[in-house]
């Protein structure tokens, strides 16, 4: 789903680039791999094919595509519920297949909000979609909206020649998935209760609330489609007290696939006095725990600088270049650089940064969720 709404005429290279980079996610798939171009304004057109399927990748689709998107040109406004709507269509032509697609915009969504809703609501389930801003007039919100629902990511592009890149490294990505309907399958026993379910690796993402319920003591959470990769899970789980000394079964986590349970593992909790027993925190779950918080404390850092609140933004921050720096989280303690000067990591001393170009700042924000692994 392209944006070709008028904005991506200023400047002209965001029209040329989004050319350049459609074109490299065609040839990006392999023979077989069923696909459509959607060029996205007030309207959903679907400019490859005209008729509305998918067609498979091949050396003659993938030519006439290529043609498709060196003719789009800029022009109208901007309705991304319909472009989701559109891709809904399309995918359901195929409906066994893995669905997945890629959302590119440089603007803000002009629909209603209602129907902007209903929109992305259809389509949970129906498919994953990776969505990526240009330029620094869409909103993060939305797009983190998009991609949080249907279970893919968001980043911002800070230049237009980058766009090429990160298409091909997307398509590679989708098109590597081999197993669809991945879903963490959660029982508690009666009186217990999720407090939260989070993916904290290789990004921070809250799954409480997508929990799919099966019967009163189980709920499913789904995952979307996998390749050959490994993520990693942080639940917390509420259970009534007890006596010291008692053991109690607290969760079952199965991992399904297609309806089938392929792993299952136990939670148990266990009652002591003895405070070094209870005050005992895994380095795993300490790790994550402090990934979690520094993508939180940017959140309410950058909301803070743009309200104004200097003082407030200037503590956020600080607090988040000192997790950064101590969990060896390179890449968000370079970007917080750019949106603060580091006098001190070890104690989070940080002076605000005057003159922030706005892409930096958007930059920051959808990437403070991207996680490192503990070092073992």
């Amino acid at each position: 789903m392209l944006d070709c709404s008028g904005s991506m005429s200023s400047p002209r290279t965001k029209i040329v680039e989004t050319r350049r980079a459609g074109k490299a996610a065609v040839d990006g798939l392999r023979d077989g791999v069923w696909f459509a171009i959607v060029r996205g304004s007030g309207i959903a057109e679907a400019v490859y094919p005209t008729q509305p399927k998918l067609v498979p990748a091949n050396a003659t689709t993938r030519a006439a595509a290529k043609a498709a998107i060196g003719r789009l040109e800029p022009d109208g406004g901007t309705a991304i519920g319909r472009w989701l709507t559109r891709a809904r269509e399309l995918m359901a032509t195929r409906p066994d297949a893995i669905h997945h697609a890629i959302l590119l915009t440089d603007g803000q969504n002009g629909e209603r909000t209602t129907e902007f809703e209903a929109a992305l609501s259809a389509c949970v389930g129906r498919f994953q979609c990776d969505c990526r801003g240009i330029g620094a007039d869409w909103r993060v919100d939305e797009l983190r909206r998009i991609a949080t629902t249907l279970l893919g990511t968001v980043d911002a592009i800070p230049r237009p020649q980058d766009l090429a890149a990160d298409f091909r490294s997307m398509i590679d990505t989708a098109t590597n998935r081999a197993v669809d309907r991945v879903t963490l399958r959660l029982w508690t026993p009666q009186n217990a209760s999720v407090r939260f379910l989070r993916q904290v690796s290789p990004h921070v993402e809250d799954l409480t609330s997508t929990a799919v319920s099966l019967n009163a003591l189980t709920a499913d959470y789904p995952t979307g489609a996998w390749g050959n990769e490994s993520r990693d899970y942080h639940v917390c789980v509420t259970v009534p007290p007890r006596n010291d000394d008692v053991e109690m079964l607290a969760a079952r986590v199965h991992v399904v696939v297609a309806d089938q349970v392929l792993s299952r593992a136990l939670v148990r909790a266990i009652w002591t006095s003895d405070p070094e027993l209870s005050t005992r925190i895994s380095p795993e779950v300490a790790h994550f725990t402090g990934q979690a918080e520094l993508a939180r404390l940017i959140d309410e850092g950058l909301q803070a600088r743009r309200k104004g609140d200097e003082d407030t933004a200037t503590i956020k921050l600080g607090q988040g270049a000192q997790l950064a720096h101590q969990s060896g989280n390179e890449a968000t303690y370079q970007l917080l650089q750019r949106v603060v000067d580091i006098e001190d990591p070890s104690t989070g001393t940080v002076r605000l940064k005057r003159n922030v170009d706005t892409i930096d700042e958007m930059v920051l924000d959808t990437r403070s969720t991207r996680t490192v692994r503990v070092n073992r």
